[in-house]
């Protein structure tokens, strides 16, 4: 569910850094072009709903593989880019996202949009986590988010990356997001988005 309130500050938010970080926005997108070549964009399918699709938009920071699926483990470790690593590091790799926020796709605080394959293994309990807008950024990016890249980042298997993020992160996630789901107000957003700021772009 989306308020109107929640809405509209989403997009005053979402205008507000645009404009502020276009500059940036565009220093990001010319380096990789320069270092790294094409595409410069990612998008990926998240889900909106736990039926309704969308294409996630991120600063590329991985050299592009066929047949690519899943969360980012230490598996994948070696396709990061020098640049991709700074970008995920200070999470610049999601600026173009603020498209996402104005489109609707997603909302500026929530749960992080999951992939499908996530959903459909995990039916119950994202239907109950997708009843809110995901977002780009929440309380359980906040609180989770370095343990979850640190525990992916030690699995050497495609497959104990899945397994993983299944057991440990998934449920782990959810809990933060459904207690998010029942605090949830305009003022707890805007703690959150600052929080955000502080924890991510200021170390």
């Amino acid at each position: 569910a989306m308020t109107p309130e929640k809405r509209i500050l989403d997009i005053v938010c979402a205008l507000g850094l645009s404009v502020i970080l276009l500059p940036v926005g565009l220093v990001i997108a010319g380096m990789i072009l320069l270092f790294d070549g094409r595409p410069v964009l990612y998008k990926s399918e998240r889900m909106k709903t736990p039926v309704q699709a969308f294409l996630l938009w991120k600063f590329r920071t991985m050299r592009p593989v066929e047949g690519d699926s899943g969360v980012s483990g230490g598996d994948k470790v070696d396709r990061i880019s020098t640049l991709g690593r700074f970008l995920r590091r200070s999470r610049l790799d999601e600026l173009p996202q603020l498209v996402n926020v104005l489109r609707g796709d997603i909302s500026c605080v929530g749960p992080r949009p999951p992939l499908r394959r996530y959903v459909e293994r995990c039916p119950d309990l994202y239907g109950r986590v997708l009843k809110q807008r995901p977002g780009l950024t929440g309380l359980a990016t906040l609180v989770y988010h370095r343990t979850e890249e640190n525990l992916l980042a030690s699995c050497l298997s495609a497959e104990e990356t899945e397994a993983v993020y299944m057991r440990r992160c998934i449920p782990r996630k959810a809990r933060l997001d459904l207690l998010y789901a029942e605090k949830r107000s305009i003022l707890l957003d805007i703690r959150l988005m600052l929080g955000t700021v502080f924890r991510f772009l200021l170390p």
